[in-house]
């Protein structure tokens, strides 16, 4: 059965997700509102919505330049505006959208909603609740702004506070499907897997395959020793979603848990072999090796796996699912042709500037061709879109190279402040706070880390054990000394 590790990774970001789940926020809010003025230019407004969710951008542009013309200060103009400038991959200008409807509302429930969502994208849930209660202030019967309200409640480690969000929600919309959904996601959180199943059912958002959805079924399925149940969901999603590092995680656990160990190396190994891959889909592919009796192969992937995998991110490796202009910059840097990568995000960055995704890019090769000032410049451009972990790890690295300590320990506390619940980057910071001398601080950090499932980690326990021996806790140094002889693979030796 799934682990408390595997669980609480998977569970930590799937309210969060929820965006993905119901679409963008505010779309009948903002028509109704341009209705009270003009009907004609709601039905617009409307159209392009519609046309936005069919994935009909240019549609939707020519509709939205009709209501320009007629009501350029409409709040609710810039609010589409803003949208259909994100899901058109200028991120950048769309903030300038979206602060140009705040300016012209500033108590707009829509626009107040949608700048709450980037504000959580780009720093975390804690630095959006304000946000998000604002846009509540603005207009208590929203049923959009209460969904995303608990689900950011819920990635801030808030559960009482996201139950009770989430009665709101049901009190204005008791049909709504997001209301069971959110449910199913605290009861799994609980532990109460028959519940949440029987609530994401009653959502129908896992059939209809909304993918935060068809990720806690197979979640629930897992824990309730239905692997093969959550082998079938996984690979649909996994088609869908090649490049979810998550999900493929997922993916490969079930197919251990499922007695398939064969198909997972079949699958993953070559997965397991890059530089970027995470110790925990090592140790799967080295599990499924021994399961096969063939300790040759496992042996050097659980010691990569349990010796910290991955203490520097490989920032372009290359990987599937990419976009091809994506996957030529890194598959030039792996040959090792800076100037064929530098040139192509170059001319990515001239045909896409206000692409957050493209300045991510152009700072990996920045980095990875050994310029990190140059890849600083391009990661605050991406982080004021979005600041994943991923990000913040390169960013920290590239504060690394530049000798400046400080702003990585710092840019690491506000991700951690912003995202309290990631295991990997609390034992990050507890690092840093380690190297620092501050054990008091990296012992609160790692246990934080432990009770969320991280304790299988021996790098981490290890520091633990040593922030114990320092701050002179001989109880706790003892657990931890036989937690981490515990989990130590044992010797493989070829026989």
């Amino acid at each position: 059965m799934i682990s408390k590790r595997d669980l609480g990774a998977a569970l930590a970001a799937l309210a969060f997700a929820l965006a993905s789940c119901s679409g963008d926020a505010g779309t009948d809010t903002g028509a109704a509102s341009a209705a009270a003025d003009d009907p004609a230019l709601a039905r617009m407004l409307k159209e392009a919505d519609l046309a936005m969710a069919a994935g009909q951008l240019a549609t939707a542009g020519r509709k939205l330049d009709v209501v320009l013309a007629r009501a350029p200060d409409n709040p609710d103009l810039w609010v589409a505006i803003a949208r259909l400038r994100f899901r058109g991959g200028e991120h950048l200008t769309a903030i300038e959208a979206a602060d140009r409807a705040l300016a012209l509302g500033p108590d707009h429930a829509p626009a107040l909603l949608l700048r709450a969502q980037m504000v959580r994208d780009a720093h975390g849930a804690s630095a959006a609740r304000p946000w998000f209660e604002a846009a509540l202030a603005a207009d208590r019967d929203n049923a959009d702004a209460w969904a995303e309200y608990a689900a950011t409640l819920g990635d801030d480690g808030q559960a009482g506070a996201m139950l009770k969000a989430v009665r709101k929600l049901a009190a204005i919309a008791p049909d709504d499907p997001r209301v069971f959904y959110l449910q199913a996601v605290l009861a799994a959180r609980g532990g109460e897997f028959a519940l949440a199943s029987s609530l994401l059912t009653r959502s129908g958002m896992a059939a209809r395959g909304v993918p935060a959805a068809m990720q806690l079924d197979a979640l629930i399925n897992m824990a309730e020793g239905n692997p093969e149940s959550a082998t079938a969901t996984l690979e649909t999603l996994a088609e869908r979603q090649p490049a979810n590092a998550r999900v493929r995680e997922l993916l490969a656990k079930a197919l251990l848990e499922g007695g398939h160990p064969g198909d997972l190396i079949a699958r993953f190994d070559t997965d397991a072999r890059r530089p970027d891959a995470s110790s925990y889909l090592i140790m799967l592919v080295a599990r499924a090796y021994e399961r096969l009796g063939d300790r040759v192969r496992a042996a050097p992937l659980l010691a990569r796996a349990y010796g910290g995998a991955n203490p520097r991110p490989a920032v372009l490796a290359v990987q599937e699912g990419l976009p091809p202009p994506t996957a030529a910059a890194r598959e030039a840097a792996r040959v090792g042709d800076w100037a064929v990568a530098l040139a192509g995000t170059r001319a990515l960055v001239l045909r896409y500037p206000a692409s957050a995704d493209v300045a991510a890019l152009s700072g990996d090769v920045m980095l990875g061709s050994g310029d990190p000032q140059a890849a600083l410049a391009a990661y605050a451009l991406a982080a004021k879109v979005r600041r994943p972990w991923p990000l913040t790890r390169k960013a920290v690295l590239a504060y690394t190279f530049v000798g400046d300590q400080k702003a990585a320990g710092t840019l690491l506390a506000r991700h951690v402040a912003g995202e309290p619940d990631n295991a990997s980057a609390l034992y990050a910071l507890a690092t840093s706070e380690a190297a620092l001398g501050n054990w008091a601080r990296t012992a609160l950090l790692l246990d934080h880390a432990i009770g969320l499932g991280a304790g299988h980690d021996a790098t981490l326990l290890g520091l633990r054990l040593r922030a114990a021996r320092v701050l002179g806790e001989p109880g706790k140094s003892r657990r931890y000394a036989a937690l981490l002889a515990e989990i130590r693979p044992r010797r493989l030796d070829k026989r």
